[in-house]
C-alpha cells in the first residue's frame, strides 16, 4: 500500500475497535461537502446526535461522516480523500468517550488540580484527556479549554497513556450555562453552610484543596465578561471535587463568596448559585 494511504490503515485500525472515524485534510479540518450536498441541500445530517455516512457516497457533512463500516472506508469515493488527508479525525462520542482539549499549559495544570486522572495524548501544544461517557460539546469552556465529544470531531493523535475514567462531573459542570441575572454592586462578606458530608477528604490532601480553592478565587478574579456564568462554573467544579466527602468548610466558601462580589456578584447571586451548584450536582 501506498505511503500516501498511511492515514487510511490507522483509520481502519481504529474502525475495527468500534471509533467513528473521517479524513481531514491541509489544516486539520474535514474535507468540504460535494457538490450535491452544498449548503446541505440533500438533507443532510448537519444536527445528527450520532454518527454515520451521509447518503451520497462522498465524505461529507464533516463529523457526521464519521464511521467504523470498513467497506466505507475503503470505498474509491473516500481513498481519494485520504490520499490528500493529512491526519484522521474521529468522532468522540460516535465512540462513547469525551475528549477535554487542554491547549497550552496554564490550562494543562488546571486539569491536574481539578479533574480526576485518565488517558492523556499530547498534542502539538497541550493534551487531550479522554473520559468514558459523553456529553455535549463545547468551546471555550475556559481559556484553553474545549469539551469534544456529541456532533464534534477530534484529531487522532494515538492511543495515549493511562487509564480512561469515567466522564467526572467536573468535566459536564464545564458545559454548563446559566443565564446571567442582575446583580447589586456592593460587596459583603457572608458566611454559609457549606458541609455536604462527614469525615475527611479522602482524596485530596489539605494542601490539594488550598491550592484548588486559591485557582478558583484566581478563575473568577480573571473573568473579564460573563462573571455570573464563571462564578457559577467556579462553583460546579469545587463542588463536584469536594462536595460529596465533607472536606469544604465555611471558611472556603466564605472565600469563594467574598472574590464572586468583590467582581460586583450580590450575596443573594453567591447564595443562589451556590445552591443552583449543589442542586445540578446532586449533593
Amino acid at each position: 500500500m501506498r505511503e500516501t494511504l498511511y492515514p487510511l490503515r490507522t483509520a481502519l485500525s481504529l474502525a475495527a475497535s468500534g471509533v467513528p472515524v473521517l479524513p481531514l485534510r491541509r489544516g486539520k479540518v474535514p474535507f468540504g461537502n460535494c457538490r450535491t450536498c452544498t449548503g446541505n441541500s440533500c438533507g443532510g445530517r448537519p444536527n445528527m446526535k450520532t454518527a454515520g455516512p451521509c447518503r451520497c457516497p462522498g465524505v461529507c457533512h464533516a463529523w457526521a461522516a464519521a464511521t467504523a463500516d470498513p467497506a466505507v472506508i475503503a470505498s474509491p469515493p473516500w481513498t481519494a480523500a485520504w490520499r490528500q488527508a493529512v491526519c484522521v479525525g474521529y468522532h468522540p462520542g460516535g465512540a462513547g468517550l469525551t475528549v477535554v482539549d487542554l491547549d497550552n499549559a496554564d490550562a494543562i495544570e488546571w486539569a491536574r488540580t481539578a479533574l480526576p486522572t485518565t488517558r492523556v495524548v499530547p498534542t502539538t501544544r497541550g493534551e487531550h484527556w479522554i473520559y468514558q461517557g459523553t456529553m455535549r460539546s463545547s468551546n471555550e469552556v475556559r481559556p484553553g479549554i474545549d469539551i469534544k465529544s456529541t456532533m464534534s470531531y477530534a484529531r487522532y493523535l494515538g492511543p495515549g497513556t493511562g487509564t480512561t475514567a469515567i466522564l467526572p462531573d467536573a468535566v459536564r459542570a464545564l458545559a454548563v450555562k446559566e443565564e446571567p441575572a442582575p446583580f447589586l454592586p456592593t460587596p459583603q462578606v457572608v458566611t454559609v453552610p457549606s458541609r455536604t458530608g462527614n469525615g475527611e477528604c479522602r482524596h485530596r490532601t489539605p494542601a490539594y484543596l488550598e491550592r484548588g480553592i486559591a485557582m478558583a478565587e484566581q478563575r473568577i478574579t480573571e473573568a473579564r465578561s460573563a462573571v455570573h456564568t464563571t462564578v457559577y462554573r467556579t462553583f460546579l467544579a469545587v463542588l463536584s471535587t469536594h462536595g460529596r466527602c465533607g472536606c469544604l468548610t465555611d471558611a472556603h466558601v466564605t472565600r469563594l463568596f467574598a472574590v464572586a462580589q468583590a467582581k460586583g456578584e450580590s450575596p443573594r447571586h453567591c447564595a443562589d448559585a451556590w445552591a443552583n451548584a449543589r442542586t445540578a450536582l446532586g449533593v
